[in-house]
């Protein structure tokens, strides 16, 4: 089953170049990845008929219990048959349905194919939330589809219609599954089904499952995006609307129907909107002129038909229910090829302007006679069986019988009316003169025509399946076959074909009688109105949250979190009963001096002050980590800080020296209120989340694992690089984007020319002296340089960068690492670009920034493969030991080159925010200035 899906994948992969290479007769090709699918599925038919089915269930992430699950099962084998066997005629048709060298037939092609496979793994699909996954796959290749002429708006409006109804559907039947799921203590649906839970938050979320069902298979009040996605190309109607797409909502159905048909709400649901759904669709289908929205309204009250089947839970009506899901999958798609060869060929589906097309096409037309008939349950054919099947399941409820008569009669009157409109010879209308189609393209509706007719006969075949599906539920029922004796079914039968006859006569006062009869309000027109009023509202709140102002943004986000989870706090006050205040008095001692950086902070004017304030903030926090004994966190505190002051006053430079005028006094207050709230509040959580320990710490053990695990002392490096080292890999790769965007934000040429704009700086001001100190330091203005600067530049420069280099090295065992020791090598050029201007700074840096960034995310990432060569897991830390000559005992973890390739990440982006904040910045006020 995985190897049919990867199959699927791999052919809309290359679907594209396919096409582009063989232009349509690709579609041949593409065609037998479903096929391969119907001829696996074919020879697991009596494993699945005996009951033993093929399972496979693949561990994917065993610590979180996440797996991928499938199993075939007679319910899903039919599915499968029908997915794939249609799947590979309408893909095979298509190959002769368009044009030569169509410009979006190899997009079609891909999307396509990835369509079946997504509907072959819903129904394969033993999982909940694998089967939502897949389901929301063929929503947005539906959507895709339905689109697929991007240039006409009803395409847009309809695909766009498509997606919204359901996706509405899927995300409530997300929200059903995760209940039953979660009430049912496994996700596994088969297991879920064996052991139904119960209660109310069962009942609901049972609800909210045919929600999303009902949305998908187009049932009242979400009918309406069927027709209209009749602007899709006809090979997509015959595949998503008649024989897989729509019946996925059926298929969950008929999955939940043996655990959930008891509840009353299951019950009254399934049968209000399936026989709604069956009378309304047959009622619009009778004024359509488009022969393509007759047979799409007929669609609709067909999907009502079977929803009413495999709904009801009882083993008489699921039987007729499977025997319809066949019969509709083969003679709704041949229909719809039919009309999509009667469009190709005479450019028109108007049933008023086509005449005499039987005569013109006789083949073609008894294969739509044929496919029709099986539509109306004219005998023989397989719809006969399924109706005979249906009548006889409800006889003793004759309401439900009566509407299911009623709807059967609108059935056979439009299929009456499809076969005169569409073949038959009109008065006043000239004949058809359209060239026959070719043997290819009607071979597809012509198999599926041929067994509509002969799964009537062969009704046996399906009723061994059928049986085996309905056997857990209650009640008996009739096998499947042509002939039962005369009893109630047949004379309701005769019935229906005498009433479908004569409103078929009576066809013109009908529709005379449907134009003056009373407007009732679409669903289609409803759904407008509320996308409207959605819009409506939206577009009023982001007016009246949306203004602009930073202040109001973050006062709004600062009260949610004083009144959400400040008011829990409050309201439980899970206050700890022992607070230490204070370890030693250096604590307090720094503590008040933050306190008064931060009051002092708030008050300054001048920008430039405030941000030295916000400093002394950031050194007390590394004080703290000094009194605390921690010597990593204050090493990175201490250089992230003074890296941060560095950013903030290049910035400055180009932004006034004050602040704009201070607010009113009333605004100050409010202010004042919010900001001691928030401090209040956030000073309360840390006190809470410390007190709220129950458990032996971990950290206990965490020096010792570190050894054992991680081969180092160094309990910090250890966890970045090894124990969370993909998110440390999530956090490196954020770091390369942030320096991409502070450079996209700062300059104005292409992002391509950057460092080549600096690395071509005016020859004339810098000294070509390659061994000397500072060589352009004679590029800086007089009267910026700094004589005692540079001196002190030149004596520590190269020992810091070698420090940097160390801390590389020892931070597995000692504090440091690879973002430390980046740190500080960046901290060593900023001294260089303070004392030496732009100019010396490209001087001592003369490479691309972003060979450094992509260097060091590049050799990160690809120390995770180091661990799978050596048998371990991905980023996982390897440890080498060897007995070396002279050396002696050598002892290497491969963490070490995870270390290098964060150091020179962070290089990289300490050289790009230079480049950006400072010396673009200075090139840019140089220019003003002159």
């Amino acid at each position: 089953m995985l190897t049919l899906l990867l199959v699927h994948a791999v052919a809309a992969v290359f679907a594209v170049p396919l096409v582009r290479l063989l232009d349509r007769r690709a579609f041949s090709v593409l065609a037998l990845a479903p096929a391969a699918t119907t001829v696996w599925a074919a020879f697991q038919g009596p494993a699945v008929l005996r009951g033993d089915g093929p399972q496979v269930v693949v561990n994917w992430v065993p610590s979180l219990h996440v797996e991928l699950a499938f199993r075939l099962d007679p319910l899903s084998w039919v599915l499968t048959l029908l997915v794939g066997g249609v799947g590979a005629l309408v893909l095979f048709y298509c190959g002769s349905y368009f044009h030569e060298n169509d410009p979006g037939s190899a997009r079609f092609a891909a999307v396509l194919t990835a369509f079946t496979g997504a509907m072959t793994g819903l129904v394969l699909a033993d999982d909940l939330v694998q089967l939502y996954v897949f389901w929301e796959l063929t929503t947005v290749f539906s959507y895709l589809l339905i689109g697929y002429d991007a240039h006409k708006r009803s395409a847009r409006r309809a695909a766009t219609q498509a997606l919204v109804v359901t996706t509405f559907g899927g995300l409530a039947m997300l929200v059903g599954l995760i209940v039953i799921g979660q009430s049912a203590g496994t996700y596994r649906l088969s297991e879920v089904l064996e052991d139904f839970p119960t209660g109310t938050a069962t009942t609901v979320a049972v609800v909210l499952v045919l929600v999303g069902a009902i949305s998908k298979s187009a049932l009242v009040p979400f009918h309406f995006w069927l027709p209209a996605a009749m602007a899709a190309p006809t090979p997509v109607s015959a595949y998503l609307h008649a024989a897989a797409m729509v019946k996925a909502g059926i298929y969950l159905i008929a999955r939940f129907a043996p655990a959930a048909a008891e509840l009353p709400a299951w019950r009254t649901t399934v049968l209000v909107l399936g026989l709604a759904t069956m009378v309304i669709g047959g009622y619009r289908s009778l004024r359509q002129h488009d022969v393509k929205l007759l047979l799409a309204f007929g669609t609709v009250s067909q999907l009502g038909f079977l929803t009413v089947l495999v709904g009801a839970g009882t083993a008489a009506a699921t039987t007729a229910g499977i025997a319809l899901l066949v019969a509709h999958a083969t003679f709704k798609a041949a229909l719809f090829l039919v009309v999509g060869i009667v469009d190709h060929q005479t450019h028109t589906r108007d049933l008023r302007e086509l005449s005499g097309l039987g005569r013109r096409m006789p083949l073609l037309a008894v294969v739509g006679t044929v496919a029709a008939a099986s539509m109306a349950g004219v005998p023989i054919a397989s719809g006969f069986v399924a109706k005979e099947a249906a009548y006889a399941a409800f006889e003793e409820d004759p309401v439900v019988l009566g509407v299911l008569v009623l709807g059967s009669v609108l059935t056979a009157a439009y299929s009456a009316r499809f076969v005169w409109g569409t073949f038959c010879r009109k008065p006043g209308v000239p004949d058809s003169t359209a060239p026959k189609p070719s043997a290819a393209l009607i071979a597809a509706p012509l198999v599926l025509a041929a067994v509509t007719l002969l799964t009537g006969p062969l009704a046996p075949l399906v009723d061994k399946p059928a049986a085996l599906i309905a056997h857990e539920l209650p009640g008996e029922a009739e096998h499947l076959a042509l002939w039962h004796g005369v009893g109630l079914p047949l004379v309701l039968t005769v019935i229906t074909f005498l009433l479908a006859g004569l409103l078929f006569l009576a066809r013109d006062q009908v529709e005379l009688l449907q134009s003056k009869a009373p407007d009732v309000p679409a669903a289609d027109r409803g759904y407008r109105k509320t996308v409207r009023a959605v819009d409506r509202v939206a577009v009023e709140v982001t007016g009246a949250t949306q203004r602009g102002s930073l202040p109001i943004y973050l006062a709004s986000i600062l009260l949610v979190v004083v009144l959400v989870p400040g008011g829990a706090l409050l309201w439980t006050q899970p206050w700890p009963s022992d607070v230490v205040l204070y370890d030693n008095l250096g604590q307090v001692v720094v503590g008040v001096v933050m306190v008064v950086a931060a009051v002092l902070t708030v008050r300054a004017r001048r920008r430039l002050r405030a941000v030295m304030l916000v400093g002394v903030t950031g050194y007390g926090v590394t004080l703290l980590f000094v009194l605390h004994a921690g010597p990593d966190l204050a090493l990175t505190q201490a250089l992230a800080e003074t890296i941060t002051l560095v950013v903030f006053v290049l910035a400055l430079r180009r932004l006034p020296p004050f602040f704009s005028s201070r607010p009113l006094v009333g605004t100050r207050w409010v202010r004042i209120a919010i900001g001691i709230a928030v401090g209040t509040c956030t000073s309360l959580f840390a006190l809470v989340a410390s007190g709220a320990r129950v458990a032996v710490p971990t950290s206990i053990d965490l020096p010792q694992w570190a050894y054992d695990y991680g081969g180092g002392k160094n309990v910090v490096n250890v966890t970045l690089v090894d124990v969370r080292a993909w998110d440390t890999m999530g956090e490196i790769s954020v770091l390369l984007v942030a320096a991409t965007g502070v450079a996209s934000l700062v300059f104005r040429r292409r992002m391509g020319s950057i460092d080549q704009a600096f690395a071509a700086h005016d020859e004339e001001n810098t000294p070509k002296k390659p061994t000397a100190w500072l060589p352009a330091g004679g590029t800086v203005d007089p009267e910026r340089r700094s004589v005692v600067f540079e001196v002190v530049t030149r004596l520590t420069f190269h020992a810091i960068v070698v420090l940097s280099v160390y801390l590389v090295f020892s931070g597995h065992n000692q504090p440091g690492g690879g973002f430390a020791g980046g740190l500080v090598a960046g901290l060593a050029l900023v001294v260089r670009y303070l004392a030496g201007g732009r100019y010396e700074f490209n001087t001592a840096v003369p490479i691309n920034a972003g060979w450094l960034l992509g260097s060091g995310l590049f050799l990160s990432a690809g120390t995770g493969l180091v661990g799978i060569l050596l048998g371990g897991d991905v980023l996982q830390t390897e440890i080498l030991q060897y007995d070396l000559p002279v050396l002696g005992h050598v002892k290497l973890v491969t963490s070490l080159f995870f270390d290098v390739g964060v150091y020179l990440l962070v290089v990289g982006l300490v050289v790009d925010v230079i480049r950006s904040l400072g010396a673009e910045i200075d090139r840019q006020i140089e220019e003003t200035s002159s």
